[in-house]
């Protein structure tokens, strides 16, 4: 085959350098000398590979339960989610259903697997901890391992880098996978390792786990036990539990249940979701080996649940996805009850999608995936068969939204005068003497109605149940009826209330579907169709007002500008923004970045992007304070580049885009003058 000229031209790409600016992106650390040096902090990515949202103030010690942990083992890791400003690729790999967890853990082959922000930002905003994975294995793991226990200094050393990682990206600790052999006379500095990393982990972020995995022994043997005995709990003992291999035997679970003794709870047992080896065949069937475990009460920890996605499950992914878990929750409950506290806001999003909005106008309608953004998750209950074709509901981003790209959708028949009753979320949020606000989004056709129903148990631990539904309903729910406030915004209905329920207890957030009362008698059935936008719950105490743009320091860093084609250019910068005086209580996780060309020389003042005015105005999101900006294509009429930054807060609520801060960059040197304004 002959190869061409511009062929021979093409030179290979660099290899990556992580101290280059370019675009953000989440990678291990593949080597005991970068990790002794610390380079991993003096990356260009480090700042943007942060976690910012903290676990549940109330998370800290395990329950005392059988528990479940997932291992995400996907396609090698680092797919769609290391891209940490998100990625285009809308149908990536995604998991929603954190309810029925405990403990997540970010697996990959590679020396040092450290979490991705995105899934630590919502796994934590579920009430999941999250474990980065280091791993050694087989003649190169043996080399690494004669380096890193060559004396118990150097076991320390490794270990406190370790914690110091952890520390810095805000995940919660570690599962440690030794599958090689290991010289005997170094068991004893393996077991300093991991005892020190276990107590240097705990003394730098509270409530952290570090995890063995039952591999190596301590005859310094490659020889999976499937069991806890006396060749791993040496290693069980000096760290907060051990994971199982995947082939063990059905009288395993409660032998090691029994040489637990106290701590049989952190004994997590290992199934394979791909089915190889695995007690009840994983795949489809993994519900028997989550059986089985439950009633030796010990734990379990499923392995590579990406296998629905991985291959290609029918019939769809979602419905695949949906059902596989459904089994879980069938064989484990839900571990996971939320909100616990106020605010509460969810917009169903799932961190992928096919749009993005706000006040149910676009701002995007490119398809798009980030994890981060994941709001509370619905525990949606799967049904198929006879129940399916009462009501189908799912979470669908290829339908409209109220903010983000999720919504929760409603789609079937009703019976005359019949409803139909779904849930939504399980807290246990406890009220007090003070009134709270709640409010719903609906868009839908004007022959179905969407109600939300708030169960609560009373301080007599009795149930009392409210609807919210507009006035005209009524008569329909009698002494259950809580009257709503309705304003319409972008074909969209919002539902608003306001209620005192001192010494009550929310438990339970369900969606009420029913349809008007003029149906004919004759008229037996008739369809429905709603979309959910979302939920919020808030104290009415007066909430704190969002800083004014003056409040903010905006910079630019890194600015690149590439001359292109027919005088246009391509801009790549680093934008960062603080306030100047900082508050413990202005705390943001969450912030809409948009760019604004502007070709006059006149930078008045102005109302600007009141409504977007299209796809190339909202850039992107970004969680910690920093979004780069790669590539941006300026026209050779372009002088300059507006960057706004629009602050979420957890509410749900923003800032408006005229009061958000925002910097002028100029396209047309590389000396750009930048001028940071207060106002647009």
């Amino acid at each position: 085959m002959s190869i061409s000229k511009d062929e021979t031209m093409l030179a290979p790409p660099p290899p990556f350098d992580p101290t280059k600016p370019s675009t953000p992106i989440s990678f291990p650390i593949k080597t005991l000398q970068d990790l002794a040096s610390r380079s991993y902090f003096d990356s260009f990515h480090f700042p943007f590979n942060r976690s910012s949202v903290s676990l549940r103030q109330n998370i800290g010690s395990l329950p005392d339960r059988s528990r479940l942990l997932v291992c995400h083992d996907m396609k090698g890791g680092y797919v769609d989610d290391k891209w940490v400003q998100g990625c285009g690729n809308n149908k990536g790999f995604a998991i929603w259903n954190w309810y029925l967890m405990d403990v997540f853990v970010y697996f990959a082959h590679s020396l040092v697997t450290l979490p991705p922000p995105c899934w630590t930002n919502t796994a934590h905003r579920h009430g999941v901890k999250v474990l980065g994975t280091f791993i050694t294995e087989w003649d190169e793991g043996k080399a690494t391992c004669k380096e890193l226990l060559a004396t118990k200094e150097s076991a320390q050393m490794y270990a406190e880098r370790l914690a110091e990682l952890a520390a810095g990206l805000g995940f919660d600790g570690w599962l440690i996978n030794i599958e090689n052999v290991i010289d005997q006379v170094q068991i004893p500095n393996l077991k300093t390792f991991v005892s020190h990393l276990t107590k240097v982990m705990h003394s730098s972020v509270p409530g952290s786990l570090v995890i063995w995995y039952d591999s190596v022994t301590v005859k310094g043997s490659l020889a999976w036990q499937d069991q806890l005995n006396e060749m791993n709990k040496p290693f069980f003992d000096i760290c907060d539990g051990i994971f199982m291999n995947y082939t063990w035997k059905e009288n395993y679970p409660k032998e090691s249940a029994k040489i637990a003794g106290d701590r049989k709870h952190d004994v997590y047992m290992g199934i394979d979701v791909f089915g190889r080896g695995t007690f009840g065949g994983g795949q489809w069937k993994a519900n028997v080996a989550l059986d089985l475990l439950k009633s030796s009460d010990v734990s379990a920890a499923l392995f590579a649940p990406g296998w629905v996605y991985e291959t290609d499950q029918p019939p769809d992914y979602h419905t695949a996805q949906n059902k596989w878990w459904s089994l879980v929750e069938k064989s484990w409950g839900i571990v996971q009850t939320y909100p616990q506290s106020l605010p509460f806001y969810s917009d169903f999003n799932q961190g992928l999608g096919s749009h993005v909005s706000l006040q149910g106008q676009k701002l995007s309608d490119a398809p798009w995936y980030n994890i981060s953004c994941q709001s509370l998750q619905p525990l949606l209950e799967f049904n198929e068969g006879n129940k399916s074709e009462t009501m189908k509901v799912t979470v669908d981003g290829r339908e409209a939204s109220y903010n983000g790209g999720g919504n929760i959708s409603f789609k079937g028949t009703l019976k005359r005068n019949a409803h139909y009753t779904t849930r939504l979320f399980k807290p246990n949020l406890q009220l007090s003497g003070s009134h709270i606000s709640v409010s719903y989004s609906v868009k839908s056709d004007e022959r179905s109605m969407l109600g939300i129903l708030l169960r609560f148990s009373t301080p007599s631990q009795e149930t009392k149940s409210l609807v919210m539904a507009p006035n005209e309903y009524m008569h329909r729910f009698g002494d259950m009826f809580l009257p709503c406030l309705r304003r319409t915004t972008s074909d969209w209905t919002v539902h608003e209330t306001n209620l005192l329920m001192d010494g009550h207890t929310l438990t339970e957030i369900s969606a009420l579907c029913y349809g008007p009362d003029d149906l004919a008698e004759e008229t037996n059935t008739q369809g429905y169709s709603a979309l959910l936008g979302h939920i919020s719950i808030n104290s009415q105490q007066k909430t704190k007002p969002f800083p004014p743009a003056s409040a903010w320091v905006i910079d630019a860093h890194n600015i690149e500008i590439v001359p292109g084609d027919s005088g246009s250019r391509t801009l790549s910068c680093k934008l960062e923004w603080r306030l100047k005086h900082p508050e413990e209580d202005s705390v943001f996780t969450r912030y809409n970045v948009y760019g604004e060309k502007l070709n006059s020389s006149d930078y008045r003042s102005r109302k600007v992007m009141e409504e977007p005015r299209s796809e190339k105005v909202f850039l992107g999101t970004a969680h910690v304070d920093a979004y780069y900006v790669s590539d941006m294509v300026v026209g050779p009429d372009v002088k300059k580049v507006r960057f706004v930054i629009q602050t979420w807060g957890e509410d749900g609520s923003w800032q408006e885009l005229d009061a958000s801060p925002n910097i002028l960059v100029e396209t047309e040197s590389l000396s750009s003058k930048l001028c940071c304004c207060g106002l647009i």
